[in-house]
């Protein structure tokens, strides 16, 4: 993949792959981050590409950057983990020209073979991420606590709900907390509270609550990929239109003091997504100013 390059040098907060990509003056620095929050209150919200699979990159960033999003969830297809060093570094001066900075990566597999968990973790720390949204092998764990510790980025454990006819391993904050409890503090998850939703599904009828889910978690939040869900026409929707309830999550969150990302993920309509992304955005920020008791 090519990635459009410029010699743009303003707006370094968020080109964060090191020393080689510029520094920022502390007055850009408090700028950017007022601009980034700015209608979402404390959280750091923004889009996961996959919204936005059937575009290109600049294109995705370009979709992100006009809902008023200042933060990106990359994906393979717009952030390929083979890239060099200087694709990656392309592709960040294109993230500045939108004013966008990735903070998550995902969803990613990691397997015992530490040698390649390790190069995960390297274009992580290139990109500047803080976590990647993971399906871990359960045999994985041991390198992953070396990594965590070592890069000092997250594995933020994404459940996939209902797979054919079973249930995916990590399909709720109890399978994924049983699994993580004993391991680095960096190890927990990023809930799909749209795939907890899913879960509820015949013939599985796990009924989860998503801001429960966010309980059991705690301090292991590091993500989330906010949605909803229809389940009897299988689908995504706008918020309220399922069963979330954006306020209990929302206080949820805020009970847990979650520092992490959430990710607007929506994966119906692929084709033109960005209108009912922004009714969810919307809804959330009307519910992040309601600041439920």
């Amino acid at each position: 993949m090519q990635f459009r390059s410029d010699n743009s040098l303003t707006r370094r907060r968020f080109l964060q792959a090191g020393a080689a990509l510029g520094l920022a003056t502390p007055l850009a620095l408090l700028r950017a981050e007022t601009e980034a929050k700015d209608g979402f209150g404390e959280f750091t919200v923004g889009a996961q590409s996959y919204c936005f699979r059937e575009f290109n990159t600049e294109q995705a960033l370009k979709r992100t950057s006009d809902l008023g999003l200042h933060f990106v969830e990359f994906y393979n297809k717009h952030a390929p983990t083979n890239s060099t060093p200087e694709q990656i570094q392309a592709l960040l001066r294109l993230c500045d020209q939108y004013k966008i900075k990735p903070v998550a990566f995902g969803v990613e597999r990691f397997t015992k073979d530490h040698d390649a968990n390790k190069r995960l973790f390297e274009f992580g720390k290139t990109l500047g991420i803080k976590a990647f949204s993971a399906d871990p092998e359960p045999d994985s764990f041991d390198s992953l606590d070396k990594l965590c510790d070592e890069f000092k980025i997250a594995i933020a454990i994404h459940p996939h709900g209902p797979a054919g006819k079973k249930l995916h391993r990590w399909y709720s904050a109890q399978e994924i907390m049983k699994a993580v409890k004993n391991h680095h503090p960096l190890i927990g998850s990023c809930l799909d509270t749209g795939h907890l939703i899913r879960a509820a599904q015949p013939p599985f009828n796990k009924h989860l609550d998503p801001a429960e889910q966010v309980r059991i978690m705690s301090d292991r939040n590091f993500g989330m990929h906010l949605k909803d869900h229809d389940n009897q026409r299988r689908t995504d929707v706008i918020y309220g239109k399922g069963v979330l309830d954006v306020l209990s999550v929302l206080k949820a969150l805020r009970e847990v003091k979650f520092k992490g990302h959430i990710s607007i993920e929506y994966e119906a309509n692929p084709q033109n997504p960005s209108p009912d992304m922004k009714a969810c955005l919307e809804i959330l920020q009307g519910a992040i100013k309601a600041r439920p008791r």
